[in-house]
């Protein structure tokens, strides 16, 4: 009885602990966060107000390229993949300078018409100001991995309205198939507080509650694992052209603020072709498909190549807001080529493909019910499984840490990052994947015959 005391007691002392520093975090991530998104909505505000704007995107990349390469390299891509690597390899040690750098290169980047988004920086300074606080207080490694990741809870929360989504984000995406418990309750502690500084502090939040839900039945539940698959796809397709991008950029030898300039160039080209629409974070784009009105069928395609290219070229900003663009103007394209409706589905998009591309299918499915309602959450969580497991042992985010194979039939080494996975396939001659990887072996094997 004695020593049960004095565990419930230790447990209790550990929860008063951390209730006190992720209320703490929260309150800075929110405070931080309220920042950076009224300088940036201001600044992409003015810049918006003149309609060739965007003529000044080599400009913003070459500067973007200048801090990322020069000044602050933790600045360079999302941001939320050099938290999770901080995590990982250095207990969440983060340079404090990653906070002013990744809001200048952020704002500089989108303002000019840089296709990147605002998320992953919040959860980036979110982490670097915690960080600074365990380093400041001098918290052991553990306890400062732990208020890292609160930040990375509170920044997602407080830019999405999202608080629980938020939560669940931060100590999901670390890992493909694990979760963190021991920092379940004060992430969403941190993903609270920071959301409702951010909302008194005057920022507003857009939600999407769905309007068109039809009576369940199997035809429509079939539907939604179809569209998952779909997702799953858009979501590799996302993925690689995202790499494509970032292995075109590595392989030129030239000083990369040049290829910022360069880069700036092809977009003002792309942007005469399509449309400006695929520039910046895209929120108008994204309420169009949301609303269930025409959007160009290839939209989901356009956004990836505008995204791929303005990072490639030395952009800084997020992923998460491009993801959700992606998403939901694919969810149209499905809805379109169905005949469904394309709200449902561009609803149902939006979390999916951050499901896929990010290995985040509870944070999404949580996140469907927060911004869309509880009517859509059920279907939304069933594509967003069948989408993560589509998408395979990719990511958005290489430095994630694969703990559990997505297959019983996929050889992939877990405990190893996600960059550079290598797969075999292992299955019984007679099986049904039997007989498709064989279909596969000849197709390939007479392609080479007819090649040589």
């Amino acid at each position: 009885m004695k020593h049960k005391f004095i565990e419930e007691s230790v447990l209790l002392v550990s929860i008063l602990k951390w209730f006190v520093l992720s209320t703490a975090i929260g309150i800075v991530v929110g405070l931080s966060t309220t920042l950076f998104l009224k300088l940036l909505y201001r600044s992409v505000s003015y810049t918006g107000s003149y309609p060739y704007y965007f003529l000044f995107l080599p400009l913003g990349l070459f500067i973007s390229s200048l801090i990322v390469h020069h000044v602050e390299p933790d600045t360079k891509g999302y941001g939320t993949e050099k938290v999770i690597e901080a995590v990982h390899k250095r207990f969440g040690q983060i340079n404090f300078q990653v906070f002013p750098f990744k809001l200048a290169a952020t704002i500089i980047t989108t303002a000019s018409g840089g296709s990147v988004g605002q998320i992953g920086p919040c959860a980036q300074i979110g982490a670097a100001l915690s960080s600074f606080l365990g380093n400041l207080f001098k918290f052991d490694d553990n306890d400062r991995k732990k208020l890292v990741i609160c930040g990375i809870s509170a920044g997602f929360a407080s830019v999405l309205g999202s608080p629980i989504a938020g939560a669940i984000f931060g100590v999901e995406v670390l890992a493909v198939g694990s979760i963190l418990y021991e920092v379940l309750l004060p992430s969403f502690i941190a993903g609270i507080t920071s959301y409702q500084v951010s909302s008194w502090l005057g920022i507003h939040y857009i939600y999407y509650p769905a309007k068109f839900i039809p009576a369940f039945t199997e035809a429509f539940f079939f539907q939604v694992v179809v569209s998952g698959i779909f997702f799953g796809l858009c979501s590799i397709i996302l993925i690689e052209v995202l790499r494509t991008g970032e292995r075109l950029a590595e392989k030129s030898s030239v000083w990369p603020p040049l290829k910022g300039l360069a880069g700036g160039v092809i977009l003002i080209g792309l942007t005469f072709v399509f449309s400006p629409s695929y520039l910046g974070l895209g929120l108008d784009t994204i309420q169009t498909a949301m609303r269930g009105e025409q959007i160009i069928l290839y939209a989901f395609l356009i956004k990836a190549i505008f995204t791929s290219i303005s990072f490639g070229a030395g952009g800084s900003g997020g992923i998460i807001t491009p993801i959700l663009f992606v998403g939901a103007t694919a969810g149209s394209l499905f809805g379109e080529i169905s005949g469904l409706d394309k709200a449902t589905f561009s609803a149902i998009g939006l979390v999916s493909l951050l499901a896929g591309a990010a290995n985040t299918p509870i944070a999404a499915s949580i996140l469907a019910m927060e911004l869309m309602g509880q009517e859509i959450a059920p279907y939304a969580a069933v594509a967003c499984v069948v989408s993560f497991l589509m998408t395979g042992h990719r990511s958005v985010f290489t430095t994630q840490l694969l703990y559990v194979k997505k297959s019983s039939s996929v050889e992939v080494e877990v405990g190893k990052d996600m960059e550079g996975l290598k797969t075999r396939y292992k299955y019984r001659d007679k099986s049904l994947i039997g007989m498709v990887m064989r279909f596969t072996n000849k197709v390939k094997n007479r392609k080479d015959k007819n090649g040589a």
